[in-house]
Order: structure tokens, then sequence, then C-alpha cells
């Protein structure tokens, strides 16, 4: 179709004279032009993020990128000699993982099919992952579907993932650069996406319900074990507490009213004591159990695997929390404790070193609320005539205000001044206050250098993140940072035993920005599969590092080591016979 010919489409669409075009697209038409204000006339290039709001939404999507990313691999395998893209976007449209041919990667991302492109509707027109996040529908927008003229030679499927809670929370999606003209052309893509989609779900399920019963099901017993259609967390009374979509979508049409938080049994004959009958020991084709409506299914029931995590963390609430920390008994506690705190408007102060993660912790229990609520960052570096503008523009959001301990005396009345200000909004357009500080605030209260008004009004409640060489889940750090540098060597990277040591025997004076920064070195110095001691930078600050560890009691720098001796002294720079003397000294060792 040419350019002409696609425009008169649109006009007589927007007219009412048009007749056939699928309604999903002419609806999508309508709103382009109506909501959005877009002209078809003027195509417009490829929205690409800045690398720092691709950091943030990357790191937002971290856990479901690591859940995905395998089964996307195996995806993007088997299409790949077909010279298909494969896109994850988040729930607000923005590419977080991508897997294409690198040889076409400058076409790629001139089309926007690349990491980083902004794919919502109001932005890029009618296209494959706007329209699945506007309808929360599987679609193909296909060729001269698209709105915008730049995207009328893709053609783009797309499907929806939703998370245990049953939100939209990403969109996978298949495209081509140039297709075949038959839309049904894609009939393949479509059903490879929303299976691809099918299995992300159920392993997201199961990750996050390892503590919990999880029944999967399906229409017939071939699959039940290996690829089931649907399957439901329990807890130990039966009440459902997650789904997958397929799940969800079964189940409603058995009841009315939501299917998250009832019992199972409202909608199978089948009660939670009956769980144990349905497990793998029994043959498949006598796992059956029938729906209230008669239907007949089977059933595959799943017993509890692990440690439950706290339910504040475990819900959908708490999913934004998932990325902070590994199995480290202070963060876990620190994670439960935000994950209580964020749905409340308590002014929360989060304290810690430098690169430990503050604005990370903020933005986590920003996000882990619903609605797309604007976050906005008030920096004491920021003229303090822009201070009050940056408040009114958090209203109904967060305001996140960074480094107030560096503010004078003058700049800390003046921002005591904006923030009383806020208290005449109502409240719920009231931003919720949460304040990230390197500085000890409480200390300089103490001497006289802080407002103690100002304090008050900004810690309520207050969470200190701990320094790195104090985290006992370094290894899960270290492993989460390579999967999220991915993206930088499409083939798979891992690290040494020899350099993994190395790292962990650091003292990190700027915690995980200072790590993030060494991998994303290393990443680029390696020139195979394995990442190994020549490849990793000098620590900057080694001598300076040595000095902040001295300062650590050495029961926590042993429990950061996982009680190895050898290596503490590492960190600390002395020998291991000088650890053991200090450890027995201390008690800490046996005599």
């Amino acid at each position: 179709m040419s350019d002409l010919s696609h425009l008169r489409e649109i006009d007589q669409v927007l007219s009412g004279r048009a007749v056939g075009r699928d309604a999903l697209v002419a609806q999508s038409w309508r709103r382009c032009v109506e909501q959005y204000g877009m002209d078809p006339a003027k195509p417009s290039p490829a929205h690409i993020v800045t690398d720092a709001r691709l950091r943030e939404h990357r790191e937002q999507s971290e856990r479901l990128i690591a859940i995905a990313r395998s089964g996307l691999e195996a995806l993007f395998r088997q299409i790949a000699g077909q010279n298909y893209v494969l896109l994850l976007a988040d729930a607000k449209g923005v590419t977080v993982d991508y897997f294409g041919d690198p040889k076409f990667e400058d076409e790629l991302r001139r089309a926007g099919l690349y990491l980083g492109s902004d794919w919502s509707e109001d932005l890029a027109g009618t296209c494959g992952v706007g329209s699945c996040i506007v309808t929360q529908e599987a679609v193909t927008i296909h060729q001269s579907d698209h709105f915008d003229l730049t995207h009328t030679p893709l053609s783009c499927t797309a499907a929806p993932i939703f998370d245990t809670g049953g939100t939209l929370s990403a969109v996978l999606d298949i495209s081509l650069l140039r297709s075949p003209q038959p839309k049904i052309s894609q009939s393949l893509a479509l059903n490879l996406v929303r299976a691809s989609v099918r299995r992300v779900e159920m392993a997201n399920l199961m990750a996050m319900n390892r503590g919990d019963w999880v029944l999967r099901f399906s229409t017939s017993p071939e699959f039940l074990d290996v690829d089931p259609e649907a399957a439901v967390a329990l807890d130990g009374s039966g009440r459902i507490i997650g789904m997958t979509h397929g799940a969800e979508t079964v189940l409603a049409r058995q009841a009315d009213g939501p299917v998250l938080g009832q019992r199972i049994d409202r909608f199978f004959h089948l009660g939670v004591d009956s769980l144990p009958d349905l497990m793998r020991g029994r043959p498949t084709e006598d796992r059956l159990i029938t729906l209230r409506d008669g239907q007949a299914m089977f059933g595959h029931a799943i017993a509890p695997q692990s440690e439950k995590l706290p339910a504040a963390v475990r819900d959908g609430a708490g999913a934004a929390f998932q990325s902070i920390g590994g199995a480290d008994p202070a963060i876990r506690r620190l994670v439960a404790e935000a994950a209580r705190l964020a749905p409340t408007a308590i002014a929360l102060l989060l304290s810690g070193e430098t690169g430990t993660g503050k604005e990370r912790l903020a933005r986590a229990i920003h996000t882990s609320q619903p609605g797309n609520r604007p976050l906005v960052v008030l920096s004491a570096a920021a003229p303090a005539s822009d201070w009050a503008a940056l408040a009114e523009t958090a209203e109904g959001g967060t305001l996140l205000v960074d480094a107030p301990g560096d503010l004078g005396p003058e700049g800390q009345a003046r921002l005591l001044q904006v923030l009383a200000g806020l208290d005449a909004l109502p409240a719920r357009r009231r931003p919720r206050l949460i304040t990230a500080s390197s500085a000890d605030l409480a200390q300089m209260v103490r001497a006289g250098t802080f407002r103690a008004d100002l304090f008050f009004r900004l810690a309520a409640a207050r969470l200190a993140l701990p320094p790195l060489r104090l985290r006992q889940d370094f290894d899960w750090l270290l492993d989460r940072m390579m999967r999220q540098f991915g993206h930088l060597r499409p083939q798979s990277l891992r690290l040494s035993p020899a350099a993994r040591a190395d790292l962990k025997a650091r003292d990190w004076p700027g915690n995980l920005r200072e790590l993030a920064n060494t991998l994303e070195v290393a990443i680029a110095l390696a020139e195979g599969s394995v990442i190994d001691l020549p490849d990793l930078p000098p620590a900057p600050l080694a001598e300076a590092g040595a000095g902040a560890a001295a300062e650590d009691s050495l029961a926590d720098i042993l429990a950061a080591c996982g009680g190895n001796m050898a290596l503490a002294a590492r960190r600390l720079g002395v020998n291991r016979s000088t650890i053991l003397r200090r450890a027995r000294r201390e008690g800490l060792w046996p005599a």
C-alpha cells in the first residue's frame, strides 16, 4: 500500500466511510487522532529513551527479565532464521530486553526494534506493543495497520504478560522489518508468542510461590506435567493467592467476581486436602478434576518447595522488591519492612553509604503501589528556586529528596518551607515523601548542623541499607548484575572462579555502583566467554577502602565472608593468623 493510500484509508476510517478494516485497528487509529492528537501525514522517527531511563526501566523489570530470558533465548533460536526480532517491553511500552541479528542492528535501531525503544501507543501510534497494552490481548499489527508511516513496512505480533495478581506487567513482541503481504502469514508468530507468554507466566508463578501449593491444570493429559495450560498458587486453606492469566480466564467463567482470594473449591470439586492425590506419583490420566460447571480437566499439584517469603514481599504489591537482594538476613528484614511501609503515607528516610542502592529502594517502594504516578527527585544540588515547582510536579506520586545533608542553614530553611507548602494539598494529591541520605542526619541534628524540625518531617520511619562489604548475598548480586548487563554481550558470559574470588575480596567503598561499573568494564574487556582476572579493572580506591573495612566489626566481616577467614583476611589486608587471633580474643572462634 502506498503512503497516499494509507492516509486515505485512515481518513475513511475516521470519517466512518471505511468498511472491512479490523475493528481493533480502527479504534486505535481514532485514539491516535482524537486522544493523542497525532497527524498520520507526519511520520516520526523511533522513540528511544535515554540510557538513564533505560536503566530505570530495566531495573524495575529485572526480575521478570531474569525469569523470562532462557525461554526467550530458546524462542529466538527458533525464529532467528526467519529474520524475526524479539522484544520484551515493560507495561509502559519501553523495550527492556531484545534479541536480533547484529548484522541488521543499525536498521533495527532506526525502526525502533531495539533496546530502549518506547512503543507506547500515545508515542508510536498503532503498533503491536502499544495496542497490546491498551487492549491487554494478543494482537498482530501488520504493515498498513500501523498508524505512523514510519512503521508501515513492519509486522508486529505481541501478547501481554500478566503477573500473579492478574496485572499487566510486560509485553512480548515478535516483529519483522519486512514480511509477506498477507496478514495471515503471521499466524505462526501469534501462536508462538502466546505459547511463550504462557510459559513465562508459569515460570513466574512457580518462582513467586515456592513456599505454597501450586495446582497446574490442562484440558488434556499429554502435556500436563511439562507444558500445562494454566496454574494457581494456594495457601494452606486452599485460597488462591496467585494465578496465570490462563487460569483467570478459565476460572472467571465459573463464578462472578474476582478469582484471586477465593477458595479453590469455589471453582473445582476439589479441596486443599486432595492436592497430594494429584502429585506426579500418579499416572497423568488418573489425575482427573472437575470444574463446577462439569468440565473435566487434568490436574498436577506441586507441594511447597522451600521457606516461604514474607507475605508482604510475596504478594503482587511486593514483587517490586524482589530485585533488592538475595538470601541476606539483613536485606530480607529491610525488604519486609519496606514492603509493609510502602502502602502508607509515612515519610521514609533511606540511609546508607554512597552507592548502596537508596534510590533503587525508593523506586521499588514507589512502583510497588498501583497507578501511573509520578516520581520526582528533588536534589539538594539543584537550584533552590526550582524546588517548589519540582514538588508540585510530584502531586499524587512520590517526592524523593536527595542528599539534604549537603544543605546549609538557608537551604534547610527553604526545603522546610517547600515541604510545608505541600500540607495545603488535599491528602490524595499530597506526594509521598522519601529521603535518601548518605550523611547521618540524626548525628547532624545532635551536632547542631541539621534542623530537628526538618529531620522529623523527613524521617518518620528509617530504613538503613548495609554496605556491600557486609552483605551476605554477594554472589547473588554478582549473578544479578551479570544478567543485567547481558544485553552488552549477546553470547553467554561468566566469571572465572579466580575473578569471582577477587571481586569477593574487595572492599567496595563505592558499593553497588562501583560493582556495576567494574562488571561493565570487565564485560567490555573480556575477549572470550569467560571474565578472568586480567579483565577486571583495578579497585580505584583500594587503599581508602581498606580503612573503611577496618572500621567494621570482625563479626560482621566474617558473616559477610561466610565464615571464610582467608577471605576476611584478604579483605582487611592482614594475615589469616591475625584474623584467627582476633576471632579467638573476641569469642568468635573456639580457643
